[in-house]
């Protein structure tokens, strides 16, 4: 799907910033879900939304609150927040990925705090993510004798994303999955930064003495795909959408 409509205002979505294609309209309710330090949060209400920012982590929810004076943070889980009044919009940004348990809870939890017509609008990690950072994780488990990686990650085909919003009470106005090379310029060690920061669990169970010769094969191993003369590279691959919440009484039955 590549056309969207009035409900999302005139912007292209391939490309733009996700807040473009939320375009938020002064006075809107808006709830940005797994809201980290607040970045998104603060974008939104640049356009004179009214935004709540909700994180599962309260040092993330503490610091938004310190970087983001006026604004809204709240601790919630995604898999079941509630809201006592209903929102316009819903948006999340590069957080869904990271609410593995149960991804149609999410999509029901967030319909719940929609109006019906309300906007959901998101980005996360789609099928593909990150493919060759993971194989050499899974490459290096191996040669060292361990069980496979532990991965805090749900990465959903367009298909699969689509068919649980459609199946959740959304009708679908954008889905786009593209590649997003992105510049690893918080992993100047590469891909073993990159594990310490997005997959430490993956080294909970690694014996002390072997996570640092661990590490170093993953690099060797990414390396040759993902090293460039001028730094290292992450094989993103990104889901988008727009989708809005159908009117009342056309939600499937369960």
């Amino acid at each position: 799907m590549s056309t969207y409509d009035s409900a999302f205002g005139y912007v292209s979505a391939h490309g733009a910033p996700l807040v473009d294609l939320l375009d938020p309209q002064p006075g809107e309710k808006i709830i940005d879900l797994g809201c980290g330090t607040g970045t998104f949060s603060a974008e939104i209400a640049e356009r004179g939304a009214e935004v709540l920012g909700i994180d599962g982590a309260p040092e993330m929810v503490a610091r938004a609150s310190t970087l983001n004076p006026g604004l809204s943070f709240t601790i919630g889980d995604a898999h079941d927040f509630s809201t006592s009044e209903p929102f316009d919009a819903v948006a999340s940004n590069a957080a869904l990925h990271w609410m593995t348990r149960d991804p149609d809870a999410v999509i029901a939890r967030v319909h719940g705090a929609l109006r019906p017509g309300g906007r959901f609008v998101g980005e996360l990690g789609g099928a593909g993510n990150c493919a060759e950072l993971i194989a050499a994780m899974q490459t290096a488990w191996r040669v060292f004798g361990l069980g496979e990686p532990e991965l805090p990650w749900y990465f959903p085909t367009p298909a699969e994303y689509a068919a649980r919003l459609e199946d959740g009470g959304f009708t679908i106005r954008l889905l786009e999955h593209a590649d997003r090379p992105s510049r690893m310029t918080e992993c100047p060690d590469g891909a073993a930064d990159w594990i310490r920061i997005y997959a430490p669990s993956a080294l909970i169970d690694v014996p002390p003495e072997l996570v640092e010769p661990l590490l170093t094969r993953v690099n060797e191993l990414a390396a040759p795909a993902l090293r460039r003369e001028s730094g290292w590279v992450a094989d993103y691959v990104r889901l988008r959408f727009a989708a809005v919440r159908k009117p009342d009484g056309s939600t499937p039955l369960p």
